[in-house]
């Protein structure tokens, strides 16, 4: 093996040691290089393997925190992203769609009367408790209630089964609700008879009977754990002494073709009363986003999560960093006294860095994507791998070994020969 290509005669230092494999051949003698960095850290594979695992596992907690984010945002704006409209009206006090705050629905019929308006449609929403009609538990459900004729929920599954909540008392149930609500769906799929439930609102005992006519996909959120879509009449059965008829939840506003929906929202905010807001579709899907992000204890909970995973990656990095480094010394002050200069040395460090950001990767990515499909179906939620997150992660993860190997290569700094051997 030649020895490596020392700085001291002006040139610049090799990147790696040479191991050369000598293969006698009419082409002469073949040389294989290997890098320095590599072979320090294949040198003790356990120290490796448990340095890999140490990031794999920092991987896998900033993917679920990711996944669980974007699931609590997918989750909490679902109903939004399925509204048929261009503009809605909500109460100035609107805070988030799980939260009534209702509005009297004179204001939405006055937005009729604004040119460029097409049509509007009033939108009921409330909590109510559900009887588990096998077990008598009840849970809370949350209900949707409009007018048939001028439905809101743009979902291939709810305008077929239009006609059936026109019928008094007649419920479209969500088949991806929570478990505790009992075997709704299965039910109504396999043995193909009514299923009658039992709903009661918050503030009363009694219990109001109704049919389950049809289903329908939305899924729960983290403040939802189930949903029931009925008509407007139906809803005011449901909720008789807690809802009075002119008060609405939202109101869906379709606009005429080529409108621009700006325009006209400016126009409803200057002339409305101030107590109802006007919003975009994005508009009211970034304002839901913004409250659970900075308004709840769970968006709080993740954000700091997500930032805890990054720093406790950061000290496991560079304490693995930090122990080759205090192994490999004498290597390292043997390279400086035969002339290789701390920017080669600290090179060594920052490819060994990255060499363990790409291998804890691929396992931290392929347990993830386990444990997404897991998550996904015991919570129901949206928790799905996206491209995004999938590149966030990994510029994360090399960026915080980078950062560990920065504070790793002090003690490479003030490493002196002489004080070595």
């Amino acid at each position: 093996m030649p020895p490596a290509t020392p700085a001291g005669n002006g040139g610049n230092p090799k990147s790696h040691f040479t191991f050369a494999l000598h293969i006698v051949s009419t082409n002469g003698i073949m040389v294989v290089k290997t890098p320095l960095a590599w072979l320090q850290l294949i040198r003790n594979k356990v120290r490796s393997l448990v340095a890999v695992a140490g990031i794999a596992f920092i991987v896998i907690l900033m993917f679920m925190q990711l996944g669980f984010q974007d699931a609590l945002y997918s989750s909490a704006t679902q109903v939004h992203r399925n509204l048929q409209g261009d503009l809605f009206l909500v109460s100035s006090q609107y805070k988030a769609l799980t939260a009534n705050q209702s509005f009297f629905r004179t204001r939405l019929y006055q937005a009729l009367g604004f040119d460029g308006i097409e049509s509007v449609s009033p939108m009921y929403i409330g909590f109510a408790k559900f009887k588990n009609p096998v077990n008598g538990q009840k849970y809370s459900i949350y209900v949707i209630g409009f007018e048939p004729g001028k439905p809101v929920m743009n979902m291939p599954e709810i305008e077929k089964n239009l006609d059936k909540i026109k019928i008094p008392d007649v419920v479209l149930f969500d088949r991806n609700s929570r478990p505790e609500f009992g075997e709704i769906a299965d039910k109504f799929e396999t043995e193909k008879t009514e299923q009658f439930i039992e709903i009661f609102p918050f503030n009363s005992l009694a219990g109001y009977r109704v049919r389950v006519g049809g289903l329908f996909r939305l899924g729960p959120s983290f403040g939802v754990d189930g949903n029931l879509i009925v008509s407007d009449s139906t809803f005011l059965r449901i909720f008789p002494n807690s809802r009075p008829a002119e008060m609405i939840d939202v109101g869906a506003i379709t606009l005429k073709p080529g409108v621009n929906p700006q325009n006209i929202q400016r126009d409803l905010q200057a002339n409305l009363p101030d107590d109802v807001l006007v919003f975009t579709r994005q508009g009211f899907i970034d304002f839901e986003k913004e409250y659970w992000a900075n308004r709840t204890p769970i968006g709080f909970i993740l954000n700091l999560m997500l930032s805890m995973a990054s720093v406790v990656g950061i000290v496991i990095v560079y304490q693995i960093l930090y122990s080759n480094i205090s192994n490999q010394l004498i290597a390292y002050a043997t390279l400086k006294a035969i002339g290789y200069a701390n920017n080669y040395l600290f090179n060594v460090v920052f490819q060994q860095a990255f060499i363990l950001a790409v291998l804890g990767y691929i396992p931290g990515l392929t347990i993830s994507l386990g444990l997404y499909d897991f998550a996904m179906q015991v919570t129901k939620l949206p928790i799905m791998m996206s491209v995004h997150n999938a590149i966030i992660v990994l510029i994360s993860t090399i960026l915080m070994c980078l950062i560990s190997g920065a504070l790793a290569i002090n003690q490479l700094r003030s490493t002196d020969p002489a004080d070595i051997f």
